[in-house]
């Protein structure tokens, strides 16, 4: 190892370590350090170190020479080693650079890689052993990139169709894909995956955490990997093993490159985030990067230096702090500007908008701050309105023109289609009537108030959770395969077997079930607000009743494209679904003057009506060019219904029948007298 000295530049460079001509420019976070270096290693990993000049409020760096694109680095940190003040400095720690553009190798939970002594009693007691042989590098690379005419599709908020995709999941099985670019971002922008993107309607992928990240220790003690990547070590850098080549430089150009792709196809490019908390766990964790930078600047201490964790992950960045503010800023605007994305899922964002006092402000700066920006404002925010802090549920209340994963239509939706229908089938007593269900098809008014119906992210299944066909055929989950004797998951989950748990060769249950999922996407596809569909079930995805698959990186979570007829009906009919909408805009935002109620008789509701409690059939109807109207029957019998007049003195046509098997089905004449309904299932007609 040798030792260098950098020289200082007139300015305080940009965060992070940036190629310049003749070398790199450097600058680093460290409030109470009293010495920082820059750690660079040649090809046979020997350490360089380059002590980095002090440029004031905390911040060190300079220029650096003789280092360029490919170098790989770290960071040490030596300073005060007082726990219960929240500072950790630990020379003897390689650290990554928080504003890393590319990561490489893996963290292994070796003593080693410890600030602490892992065997000590607590937490406090310092480790002098060198964790360089068990932590990741990051590496110098140059961020050009031939966008060419490059430009995001931008389409308006009502027109969206999201869809949940996890980069692994959607290719590693797909035929057409080439096998080594299976599960890769180069799979995910081939032309076969693209084409069902395009059919399926879907205008906005959004990626499960793409950022880089490490397995927690539990899952390396069960041999389990971390596969949804909620646990992130860069905030800046693409994950590695998503990409085709080993490569850092190619890694980087393979995400823009799937970017550039999906953009020319119209399809926006979404990323969930999770600048909520880090890879760092607890006090107790690993040293990575922030915690041995500047811990108690990045994280929500408690006076005693313990982590305040309102994520359930160990421990919580504190966004009050300007350093961390603009640490997720420039990070939001490296993925816009640099690498093209178009908008942002934030994983717990109710953490981010918490005060000094762990209180929810919707004033919040950092809320403030993407409101005011001039690149930031004008690109899609989605909030997970909830984490597991003080008051932690906030649906329907961030601000402006964010919108937000609405937990309110899940569960209605969910409750509606299939706990009641159960609950109806097994001679018991349901939700009562049909209020909350009309409340979810309109746009949830009542949460989101003077905002516009397309705050709702309308969502009835997600990543975490059953998916779309293991919702109507379990009533139990099955997560065994966690290895925590199925203790993980949610135990609320709406859900319904239908008459028998998991496979059966029962046709009448399968029947049923097929068309409890038509009930619930239609509704999803149908209510105004921007739908979500969770990549798979649209094929009749399954997981064995697993409803926390966060660990399995295996046939359980990839998607299957051997389709069976009833998944080819499926799919036909998410298709049309998708395409009614587009053709229907009254579907997607509408405003209360449009809109109408009545019952199975024909004649409007009123509050008598509005108040049974085991009313199952109800009708909506929308105002516009063309008329649209959707009529619920959530019972178990056949129901016939006369349909109110058409407010433009047209007939109505049937579009489409949660009964069909297959959208082929459809007729295209006017109904004339009234319909009769099928048990259990939703109609659209329009003018």
């Amino acid at each position: 190892m040798s030792t260098t000295g950098a020289p200082a530049l007139p300015h305080r460079p940009a965060p992070g370590v940036r190629p310049v001509e003749g070398g790199v420019d450097v600058a680093a976070f460290a409030g109470e350090a009293t010495v920082v270096w820059l750690c660079t290693f040649d090809e046979d990993g020997v350490e360089t170190r380059h002590e980095l000049p002090a440029t004031g409020e905390g911040w060190w760096g300079g220029h650096v020479p003789d280092i360029g694109a490919g170098t790989r680095y770290g960071f040490r940190a030596d300073g005060p080693w007082e726990p219960t003040a929240g500072h950790r400095y630990n020379p003897a720690k390689l650290l990554l650079d928080p504003y890393a553009r590319a990561i490489e190798g893996d963290l292994a939970y070796e003593p080693g890689a410890f600030a602490h002594d892992p065997d000590a009693d607590d937490a406090t007691v310092r480790s002098d052993l060198d964790s360089t042989p068990f932590v990741p590098r990051c590496v110098v690379v140059e961020t050009d990139f031939d966008w060419g005419e490059d430009a995001a599709p931008a389409h308006p908020r009502d027109e969206r169709v999201l869809y949940e995709v996890h980069i692994t999941e959607m290719t590693r099985l797909l035929p057409e894909v080439p096998e080594h670019l299976r599960g890769t971002y180069a799979g995910m922008a081939h032309p076969a995956t693209i084409e069902h993107l395009q059919r399926l309607g879907v205008t906005s992928v959004e990626l499960l955490p793409v950022h880089a990240f490490v397995d927690e220790p539990h899952l390396r003690d069960l041999g389990l990997p971390n596969h949804w990547g909620y646990n992130t070590i860069g905030f800046f850098a693409p994950h590695a093993p998503y990409a085709s080549s080993t490569d850092p430089h190619e890694v980087l150009a393979e995400f823009k490159g799937m970017v550039k792709q999906l953009h020319a196809a119209g399809i926006e490019v979404i990323l969930d985030v999770v600048y909520n908390h880090t890879a760092e766990q607890s006090v107790g964790g690993a040293a990575i990067a922030w915690r041995g930078l500047a811990a108690d600047r990045y994280y929500r201490l408690d006076e005693e230096g313990w982590d305040v964790d309102v994520t359930g992950c160990g421990n919580s960045l504190d966004l009050t702090d300007p350093v961390t503010l603009q640490m997720v800023l420039d990070s939001l605007h490296y993925w816009v500007e640099e690498c093209h994305v178009d908008g942002f899922r934030y994983d717990l964002a109710v953490t981010l908008g918490r005060d000094e006092n762990l209180d929810f402000d919707p004033e919040h700066p950092f809320f403030v701050a993407l409101r005011e920006d001039p690149v930031l404002s004008q690109v899609l925010h989605v909030a997970e309105p909830w984490d597991l802090g003080p008051d932690g549920w906030r649906t329907g209340q961030f601000p402006g023109a964010w919108a937000e994963w609405n937990d309110r239509f899940r569960d209605a939706a969910r409750d509606f289609w299939v706990a009641d229908a159960g609950a109806l089938a097994d001679g018991a007593v349901p939700h009562p009537g049909v209020r909350e269900l009309a409340t979810r098809l309109v746009g949830s008014r009542d949460l989101f108030a003077e905002r516009t119906p397309l705050a709702s992210v309308n969502f009835v299944t997600a990543h975490d959770g059953f998916t779309l066909a293991d919702l109507v055929s379990y009533d139990e989950k099955h997560n065994e395969a966690n290895g925590e004797d199925n203790r993980d998951g949610n135990d609320d989950n709406r859900s319904w077997n239908h008459g028998e748990e998991g496979d059966t060769d029962d046709e009448l249950i399968q029947v049923a079930r097929r068309r409890s999922v038509r009930n619930l996407l239609g509704m999803m596809l149908l209510s105004a607000g921007v739908p979500m569909l969770a990549s798979g079930d649209e094929i009749g995805r399954t997981l064995g009743g697993n409803n926390n698959p966060y660990c399995q990186d295996n046939e359980m979570t990839w998607l299957d494209w051997q389709l069976d007829p009833a998944k080819g009906d499926l799919l036909a009919t998410v298709r049309s679904l998708t395409a009614i909408r587009r053709e229907v805009p009254v579907l997607r935002d509408h405003d209360e003057s449009v809109i109408g109620w009545f019952d199975e008789s024909g004649a409007e509701m009123n509050d008598e009506l509005w108040e049974q409690d085991l009313r199952r059939t109800l009708q909506l109807r929308l105002a516009g060019e063309p008329c649209a109207l959707i009529v619920v029957h959530g019972g178990l019998e056949e129901m016939e219904v006369t349909l109110p007049e058409t407010p433009d003195d047209g007939a109505w046509r049937l579009r489409w029948d949660s009964a069909w098997e297959r959208p082929e089905e459809a007729r295209d004449t006017e109904v004339e007298g009234p319909e009769v309904l099928t048990p259990l299932s939703l109609r659209l007609y329009t003018t």
